[in-house]
């Protein structure tokens, strides 16, 4: 599953990415834990030149209730061992919260990286996994919906991330499940309704795992209140051979990072 994921990228960096200006610029926030039920930039496929903000954790428009979705299975209720050789029929498109979303309603979720933990330990051991180029943000394949409150009449959009069978690289990390991150080059496509349902479905596998890395960061991210960039500081080896832990490079660079005199003591503390 993915549960978390990282914004660090300003917001003119994300523009330019995706060609795209957000429609409510003020409601944009950098995080290293977009955790359910926050606010967050999606690009839709009903506007692929505007980012929105939907809340993480689909309600289908059909529910009594409001709901928190935060992940669909591309397989469905198929492949229940999730073996990662797996072939066969994408359930996703029968599943009742999914089956309209996946043909009319997709969505780009923006990210710079994400979190995830080991099956047994989840983010009580969290990772995180980010590109290991430096080529901006990059898209994970989703669904949204809107839901009216039936009490107050009010308009709830939300999404949901797809996910599929882990790579060599989140096995390695013990996980069973990975999101689907889109390559740029099918981001268009997949905001397209005119493609053909059969290659909507095959751009539902596994990232490439030559492109990203992943490394332990703090348990306390555990906690969906934890918003502090310094938390996803490495405090392990990561799980390809790296000197420079890119994406904690770059959040110091840009000034996220902890100060000289507050790194000194989180040396000392280890």
């Amino acid at each position: 599953m993915c549960g978390r994921y990282v914004i660090k990228s300003r917001l003119e960096i994300v523009e330019k990415r995706f060609e795209a200006k957000a429609k409510h610029p003020e409601w944009y926030q950098r995080s290293p834990n977009v955790a359910i039920g926050e606010r967050a930039p999606v690009i839709l496929n009903t506007a692929p030149k505007e980012i929105r903000f939907l809340h993480f954790g689909l309600t289908p428009f059909w529910a009594r209730k409001r709901m928190y979705i935060i992940n669909a299975r591309s397989e469905g209720n198929n492949n229940k061992s999730d073996d990662p050789h797996y072939t066969g029929g994408m359930g996703i498109l029968q599943k009742p919260a999914f089956r309209k979303p996946i043909r009319s309603q997709r969505c780009l979720v923006i990210a710079d990286a994400f979190l995830e933990g080991p099956r047994d330990k989840r983010l009580s051991e969290p990772y995180v996994f980010y590109p290991t180029e430096r080529k901006g943000p990059f898209a994970m394949a989703g669904i949204w919906d809107v839901w009216t409150d039936p009490v107050s009449g009010e308009e709830y959009g939300s999404f949901a991330i797809i996910t599929t069978v882990a790579n060599r690289l989140i096995a390695a990390m013990r996980h069973h499940r990975s999101p689907v991150v889109l390559p740029p080059g099918a981001e268009a496509l997949w905001l397209d309704d005119s493609v053909p349902l059969k290659d909507i479905t095959a751009l539902l596998h596994p990232f490439d795992s030559s492109a990203f890395n992943g490394y332990p960061v703090s348990p306390e991210l555990k906690s969906p209140r934890a918003k502090d960039f310094e938390l996803l500081r490495p405090i392990g080896p990561s799980l390809r051979t790296e000197e420079d832990y890119i994406l904690y490079q770059d959040i110091v660079l840009e000034g996220m990072g902890a100060t000289t005199g507050r790194k000194r003591k989180l040396d000392r503390e280890e």
